[in-house]
């Protein structure tokens, strides 16, 4: 029950910020797993078989908001996929001590440009991204499933840096993620066996997301755009600044 509540909590705060700022449901939630003693592999498998519960109801809330680019929403799936998959087989199989530090290392630069974007004094119109939208969410899903969380960091931030518009990207990457997590679970429980003992900390972590999915994709719509990708750069910058630190001195 202790484990429960506190994944109940962590769902609600890290469903929170993940459906308003497109990013760090995993990120939280694998963080305090890991913190518990659950082995990587097993924290990322709980992450994201709650995801594909939250990740549907904050899909279904963003498309109600009108936050949705169906065009990079269809564009982000299939190569998500595959790069959820191989992340999965890759975290049960090798160690990814050399691979965590340089994600972070690309993330906190990708947080830097951000931020910086939210004082310029003339903002660039939205724009359209072409084929580039498609190796972005391989490496998306790929560091999902490696680090308990990173489709959002990734390939947001990545969007956002190159000046897509802010609102309909967060909405589609959130959308595109359930199909994503889908595909990551079903991998990671035909590598890891038995997870039984840890359903509890998912059943915690899916309660706490689904209540607040709603009211994030709300906050997505009505939150100032500025502010909004001035909290996202400091929130990037400062969660993968810290995995890159603990991840050289670890």
């Amino acid at each position: 029950m202790q484990i429960f509540l506190i994944c109940f909590i962590t769902g609600i705060a890290g469903q929170l910020i993940d459906g308003t700022l497109g990013m760090a449901y995993g990120v939280t939630c694998s963080t305090l797993l890991r913190a518990m003693g659950i082995p990587s592999a097993v924290s990322s498998f709980c992450v994201h078989a709650a995801e594909m519960c939250t990740t549907l109801v904050s899909g279904i809330s963003h498309f109600k908001m009108n936050n949705i680019d169906r065009s990079l929403f269809l564009r982000l799936i299939i190569p998500g996929v595959i790069g959820g998959i191989l992340g999965a087989y890759v975290l049960t199989s090798f160690d990814d001590r050399i691979i965590s530090p340089v994600v972070s290392a690309y993330l906190v630069v990708m947080g830097v440009v951000i931020f910086l974007k939210a004082f310029k004094k003339k903002a660039k119109e939205p724009r359209r991204i072409g084929n580039a939208v498609y190796p972005i969410a391989l490496v998306g899903g790929f560091s999902d499933s490696l680090g308990g969380g990173g489709w959002g960091p990734v390939v947001t931030s990545t969007l956002v840096a190159a000046d897509c518009d802010i609102r309909t990207t967060i909405g589609s990457v959130n959308a595109a993620e359930f199909f994503v997590t889908l595909a990551e679970s079903a991998a990671f429980i035909l590598t890891l066996g038995s997870v039984a003992e840890y359903l509890p900390a998912v059943g915690g972590l899916i309660l706490g997301g689904v209540i607040v999915a709603p009211f994030s994709a709300y906050l997505c719509k009505k939150v100032p755009v500025k502010p909004l990708i001035a909290v996202l750069g400091v929130l990037i910058v400062a969660v993968n600044a810290w995995k890159f630190v603990t991840a050289i001195m670890g």
